[in-house]
């Protein structure tokens, strides 16, 4: 069904031929597509400074709305006439241009569409960042990602076909909040303590020390408040989840109040996620946040048991809408998702990779590890060889025969005629012929050597 989206919608005719004028990303500027007249609007925000030195957008700027206050303050509608298109499979609801025909979906490219009711009481955007990569560059950095991945085919950026682009504002819900975070955690503090134990070297129990790392732990707590501006929420059901949260380069400051004539030859998609909802998803995130930031806080080096409670006030929103260039490309018959930030040219998707190329990095990595262990084991100093002991062997003395008793005794010769017998001096003896045993060879008895007379003492 086809019908204005809002009491106020409005078309934008050329001035020059009566064509309908679409909004050029090229050109930031309405272009008529058969005369080429080209029609100025704001694309960037107008600031002014106030006295005192703030500085804020001109005409008041983009409306922040309180969140209580919100369904009953929001303005409904588009603005502008539209066609609102279902499908079936992946669950997005587009709004194109009145009278535009389209047989698939932008988002995942099924043909299961349908053309549905426009809802005319949904909440406008507030703002909008206007589309500023046009097609062909969006192509080209999309060819600059594929080449920078690693590990991929070495034919994928030669053979990966893009299919159909097109560019969608996309909503998203942001979400301003003031947060007070009170925390309690145990905070641990490292100390060390010099341990002792036993190991085996060479078959031998060995005494060794070491320091062992121990934790003392001590109650801490504190509090902290924070402002969040503009957490994002996208309120779209089209996108794929994995690639949306990796889109990290939305310039929010860049947001102009929304104008209808900036959807005038694009698609946008309706949102699928309700403020409320989407309000519980955007704390979430920011609680996510405080808990990080409080986790700085406890100091020491290390800690346990964080348990954080926030608290939120002066909560506000807006409605905006961010461009987003949704394609696909086929690989081996295979087909896979990439975006491209409309803002900033950011690109986010999905890649095949090459199964040899990981596999010839884990071989490569996997032979280095074992050459490393191999050389330290080359290297590795043996432990000197233990001394051996010389067997010992008790011999037995031999047995000798007893020796011949004699049957005479010695008798000893007088001491030599001239000499005087000097007391203590050993005498001369000459062994008697008989106690020769029988069969020893004759031999010279020693002469017993002469002693020194002993000193006599002096006369008195």
């Amino acid at each position: 069904m086809t019908q204005p989206a809002g009491g106020d919608a409005q078309s934008f005719p050329c001035k020059q031929c009566g064509a309908k004028l679409n909004y050029d990303a090229g050109a930031q500027a309405m272009k008529c597509p058969y005369c080429g007249h080209q029609q100025a609007i704001q694309t960037t925000p107008v600031l002014q400074q106030l006295p005192g030195g703030m500085v804020v957008q001109q005409g008041g700027g983009i409306r922040e709305i309180p969140i209580e206050e919100g369904m009953r303050l929001a303005t409904r509608g588009l603005g502008t006439p539209v066609t609102t298109i279902s499908c079936k499979d992946c669950g997005a609801t587009v709004n194109v241009g009145q009278g535009e025909r389209t047989t698939t979906c932008a988002f995942c490219g099924s043909h299961q569409v349908l053309q549905a009711h426009t809802n005319d009481q949904a909440i406008r955007p507030e703002s909008l960042v206007p589309f500023k990569i046009t097609k062909e560059a969006a192509n080209k950095l999309f060819g600059q990602w594929l080449g920078g991945l690693w590990f991929r085919p070495n034919n994928l950026t030669r053979m990966a076909k893009v299919q159909e682009m097109g560019g969608v504002y996309v909503p998203y819900w942001t979400f301003d909040a003031h947060v007070q975070s009170n925390w309690n955690a145990e905070r641990g503090w490292y100390y060390y303590e010099t341990e002792t134990y036993t190991s085996y070297e060479n078959g031998e129990s060995v005494t060794r020390t070491r320091q062992v790392q121990r934790t003392r732990w001590e109650s801490a707590w504190g509090s902290r408040h924070d402002f969040f501006d503009d957490t994002l929420v996208c309120a779209g059901k089209g996108l794929p989840a994995e690639l949306v949260e990796t889109f990290a380069s939305f310039n929010t400051r860049e947001l102009i109040p929304y104008q209808p004539h900036f959807l005038a030859g694009w698609r946008a998609e309706a949102y699928a996620i309700d403020l409320m909802p989407a309000w519980g998803m955007g704390q979430q995130k920011m609680a996510a946040v405080q808990e990080g930031r409080c986790a700085g806080d406890i100091g020491g080096d290390t800690h346990r048991s964080l348990n954080v409670s926030n608290s939120f006030s002066g909560v506000t929103f807006k409605h905006v809408l961010l461009p987003i260039w949704i394609a696909a490309y086929r690989y081996n018959d295979k087909v896979y998702r990439f975006l491209v930030n409309g803002q900033t040219g950011e690109v986010v998707g999905k890649a095949p990779y090459s199964f040899w190329k990981i596999f010839f990095l884990v071989l490569g990595i996997l032979t280095l590890i074992g050459v490393i262990i191999l050389i330290i084991q080359l290297t590795k100093e043996e432990p000197p060889p233990q001394p051996t002991r010389p067997a010992v062997t008790a011999v037995a003395p031999p047995v000798l025969p007893p020796p011949p008793v004699a049957t005479s005794t010695a008798t000893p010769s007088p001491p030599a005629s001239g000499k005087t017998k000097v007391p203590g001096a050993a005498p001369s003896a000459k062994p008697p012929a008989s106690a020769k045993p029988a069969g020893a060879p004759s031999a010279k008895p020693s002469a017993a050597p002469s002693a020194k007379p002993a000193p006599t003492a002096p006369k008195r």
